[in-house]
């Protein structure tokens, strides 16, 4: 497990926070620390600029190919690119879909005309994308979607309908990624395919979802014959899930470390708090602080050891255990912050609902351990892929 870095490596840390020290300022300096998960509302095109901004300089998709637009940075440079990212408090990507789910993807499994009609716009930051994959019945059950496609042979083109939900930013997105059934006598897995479509057309429709938090960053997306240009499905139908599958793979990869040092802003914040209310003197607290920092800690070497000496891209097992691991350490942070905070926590600042950071994180990590695949999900895929363990029976429905 690679734990530290060359000096090579810890030159061009110095050069990505210097970079973020210079630009970080004027216009700018009101997204620091903002648009992470809960925030994702906050100051959408002041973050477009900014994407635009580290576009200009060469800081978008680091790791892609030069080929493709990217810097060819090694793994070890992008954890350092995504650590800095997060620990200057730069703004959540509203690109991060297209830069680390579309892009790596197309790069991988797209042809090469797809690659030059897509990835200039995610590398440039003016084309953002979201992401197709869950319905109402099919959540952690991917397999389960019935959205449909079939192609029409007049149109020459593909003619989707359905419905998928919780779309994160489809609201702000000019592409989606979507997965559909294109035979429509298959079932789970078997028959789907993989469609790159452009949102602003007729027959999708984009309705946002009110969050507890009183946000609604994320959204259902209808599709109502909606067209898919013929080159623009990924593979051939039918191979669709191992596409999907893959993605998902880049879903656990560098960023996690940036993803770390954002849950790392947030412990300090409640340390912070605990040290100016008094309640750093409390045992139980102080207990429950280190035990949130030793978790950390744990949760980071762990990613160093999934990242570590994979020739092939592909990521270990122990990158198995990551969401469940996560998810579950946000959820606790939300508590805790909470319950540092005292009664101050059931205190909004004005209304209408106006609630601190710490507040909206504590409603949103509640959603943690759903989204990308439930805590219950997690746990049978650790035992049937990780551990090899019998898969759960399933009920036959008459």
């Amino acid at each position: 497990m690679k734990i530290s870095f060359s000096p090579e490596d810890e030159k061009f840390r110095a050069e990505v926070a210097q970079w973020l020290t210079q630009n970080l300022v004027g216009e700018f300096e009101q997204l620091k620390f903002r648009g992470g998960p809960g925030d994702e509302h906050m100051f959408p095109q002041a973050r477009k600029k900014w994407e635009q901004k580290l576009a200009q300089d060469g800081w978008t998709c680091i790791g892609w190919p030069k080929e493709y637009g990217g810097r060819g940075c090694s793994i070890e440079q992008q954890v350092i690119f995504n650590e800095e990212y997060a620990r200057a408090g730069a703004p959540g990507h509203v690109g991060h879909i297209g830069e680390g789910l579309a892009g790596p993807t197309l790069i991988a499994f797209g042809s090469e005309a797809q690659k030059q009609k897509y990835l200039p716009g995610i590398v440039a930051g003016t084309e953002l994308w979201c992401q197709g994959y869950s319905e109402p019945g099919a959540g952690s059950d991917l397999a389960n979607v019935k959205t449909k496609a079939y192609f029409d042979e007049a149109k020459g083109k593909w003619i989707i309908s359905g419905q998928k939900v919780w779309t994160s930013l489809a609201h702000e997105s000019d592409y989606i990624f979507v997965i559909a059934r294109t035979n429509p006598d298959s079932i789970a897995h078997k028959g789907l395919g993989f469609f790159l479509m452009k949102m602003d057309q007729p027959g999708i429709e984009v309705r946002g979802i009110k969050q507890l938090t009183g946000t609604s960053e994320f959204n259902e997306v209808f599709f109502d014959q909606a067209e898919c240009d013929a080159d623009d499905i990924v593979g051939k139908p039918g191979e669709g899930w191992a596409i999907a599958m893959g993605l998902l793979g880049f879903e656990r990869g560098v960023s996690t470390l940036g993803q770390q040092m954002q849950f790392h802003n947030e412990l300090n914040q409640v340390i912070a708090i605990a040290k100016a209310n008094g309640n750093d003197k409390d045992p139980i607290i102080r207990q429950r602080i280190a035990e949130a920092h030793v978790r950390l800690k744990i949760m980071r070497y762990n990613s160093m050891r999934m990242l570590s000496d994979e020739g092939d891209g592909g990521l270990k097992k122990e990158a198995l255990i990551y969401k469940l691991y996560w998810s579950t350490w946000h959820r606790d942070l939300g508590e805790l912050a909470m319950d540092v905070m005292g009664p101050e926590a059931e205190i909004l600042a004005s209304a209408p609902y106006n609630l601190t950071r710490l507040q909206a994180m504590y409603l949103f990590v509640r959603s943690d351990t759903i989204y990308g695949g439930t805590n219950e999900i997690q746990r049978n895929i650790i035992a049937e892929r990780g551990l090899g363990m019998p898969k759960e029976p399933k009920i036959q429905m008459n």
